[in-house]
């Protein structure tokens, strides 16, 4: 697998495909989890994306299990050494069976304590890519960013990033970060894919903050951030007929991206989502794909799609759909 640096020039070696464990532990039980895991790894893959409170939402959940589950498979592996661990913090539910509306927030001591919790469930000294999961507007920047760098400072984290935060924030962090000394935000991760939803039309995961073309002309024009992207495949709709699209992506484009997407696909030989993904990451900008699987054979088609190349005229006709 080609890898790439993530987060700048100083940032970890990571392969072109990140590996999304939102459901590790949960949805997904440990065994499969394992599997899963080895044959990513297997497969030249190393970045693996959780926090600290996936999937709370699903019953009888409490939010430990993905980064318990990825913990326990990296000590049974003896493979910590191997891979490039992203995890977040702010989004954890304070209170049982709370949503978001109850999250932690991103103060300087939920940054600290969080931290050191998911150390702890990982069973690791280190923590490569850190992220502010959500956007906590009634704490101060400067709390948040300080508490950030006396991590990285204490060599607990490697590098920073900014979960769903728009572009002007994410903006005012880095420049108020360089005023002070600070480790800055240097990854961005936001829901992003080949269809396009609405943008007067709500998402309804909670919490999905969608990339704007702002984003990613902030992106293009910032040479040390990396754009991440998650639910990239949208939960299968691109090959599912059971997995509707939410009302958000009820419009004329959806169809002819739709069309269009399938075409490129039977050309290639390839499958819908395999497309995607190719589409993503020979994007501008490049775009690193966060997926996520239930079972090892979706993780191989998925792989799949490091050897499908889109040519000129069908990235352009994919575009211009």
């Amino acid at each position: 697998m080609l890898r790439r640096r993530i987060g700048g020039a100083d940032g970890p070696e990571v392969g072109a495909l990140c590996l999304g464990a939102m459901t590790f532990g949960t949805a997904l039980d440990e065994a499969t989890s394992f599997a899963v895991l080895d044959r990513f790894v297997e497969a030249g893959g190393n970045l693996i994306d959780t926090s600290d409170n996936y999937a709370f939402w699903l019953p009888g959940a409490t939010g430990d299990e993905s980064e318990t589950t990825v913990g326990r498979w990296m000590a049974s592996r003896g493979a910590r050494d191997r891979v490039v661990i992203s995890t977040k913090f702010g989004a954890r539910p304070t209170v049982p069976g709370g949503g978001l509306e109850a999250a932690e927030g991103l103060s300087a001591p939920v940054a600290r304590k969080a931290a050191q919790e998911s150390l702890r469930r990982l069973g690791t000294d280190r923590i490569d890519v850190y992220w502010s999961h959500i956007e906590d507007r009634s704490v101060p920047l400067e709390e948040t960013l300080g508490a950030l760098d006396e991590l990285v400072t204490a060599g607990q984290v490697r590098v920073l990033g900014a979960s769903n935060h728009p572009a002007w924030r994410m903006e005012r962090a880095r420049a108020l970060a360089r005023r002070n000394g600070w480790t800055g935000y240097t990854c961005v991760q936001q829901r992003y894919s080949y269809l396009q939803p609405r943008f007067d039309v709500a998402l309804p995961e909670g919490g999905h903050v969608h990339v704007t073309p702002e984003m990613l002309d902030y992106v293009r024009s910032e040479p040390d951030l990396t754009l991440m992207a998650y639910s990239t495949l949208l939960f299968g709709a691109y090959s599912r007929d059971d997995k509707p699209l939410s009302p958000a992506y009820d419009h004329p484009g959806t169809a002819r991206r739709l069309a269009a997407v399938r075409a490129v696909a039977a050309e290639l030989g390839a499958t819908p989502g395999q497309v995607v993904l190719s589409w993503l990451l020979g994007g501008d900008p490049a775009v690193l794909p966060i997926v996520g699987v239930s079972s090892v054979a979706q993780l191989e088609e998925l792989l799949g799609a490091l050897e499908v190349t889109l040519d000129a005229e069908q990235r352009d006709r994919l575009d211009r759909a």
